[in-house]
């Protein structure tokens, strides 16, 4: 493997990982209650019962997420402007607050300008248990930004440079100027099988399942929790 593959390799971990740890906030390894703890938060999820019929998770697993959660949100709900602090914690060196913005929309299901616990365990069940068709239909409506039913060049553009000035330092300066512009086109090649301009969800599908690094890179969320 070159030095480059095994450079974006190691940072593709270290994604995962913070991720991860933002997503699981500031969890603490104290023993899990049976129930959960509802009397200072203003909204009230679903029953555990519920979530664990609905999610990919166990009851024990949703516990555990729900105090990370409420730790961080002891309200119940996090709106954008949290989020996008308490990411920002991860990506010191970077600029996280665009990339936030396009997470928080993906969670943020019904468009109401707030990610609930619900919305989140739904997401996260997606994102770490789901099947490889639930996953990249997830990642597509990521990428999808006007949410229209396709990825142009215009949206691409706008998760790469998110991406980059997350990375901050561990991409600037060995990485080019114009870096994001050429993987966009490098992307489109790639998946815009009939050259049309934009990839739509089955281009995308079918791309990704043929690529070997991006398979591989799916991976590192398995078995996470």
């Amino acid at each position: 493997m070159s030095q480059c593959r095994k450079r974006c390799k190691r940072q593709l971990t270290k994604v995962a990982r913070y991720f991860y740890r933002f997503l699981m906030g500031t969890l603490t390894q104290d023993s899990v209650e049976d129930d959960f703890e509802l009397s200072t938060v203003c909204h009230r999820p679903e029953s555990m019962d519920k979530l664990q019929e609905q999610t990919k998770f166990t009851k024990k697993e949703l516990q555990v997420l729900y105090r990370g959660f409420k730790n961080e949100c002891p309200s119940g709900v996090v709106n954008e402007e949290n989020f996008k602090n308490i990411y920002s914690q991860f990506f010191p060196q970077g600029d996280s607050s665009m990339y936030a913005h396009f997470l928080f929309e993906a969670f943020d299901t019904n468009k109401n300008g707030s990610v609930s616990f619900e919305d989140f365990v739904f997401g996260l069940s997606i994102i770490l248990r789901g099947t490889v068709n639930d996953r990249l239909n997830w990642a597509f409506n990521l990428y999808d930004l006007n949410k229209d039913g396709c990825i142009t060049k215009e949206e691409m553009l706008d998760i790469m440079k998110s991406i980059y000035d997350m990375m901050g330092k561990y991409t600037y300066p060995s990485m080019q100027e114009d870096a994001p512009r050429e993987h966009v086109e490098s992307f489109f090649q790639k998946m815009d099988r009939n050259q049309d301009g934009v990839v739509t969800i089955d281009e995308f599908i079918e791309s990704c399942k043929k690529d070997e690094n991006i398979m591989q890179s799916m991976q590192l969320f398995d078995n996470v929790i």
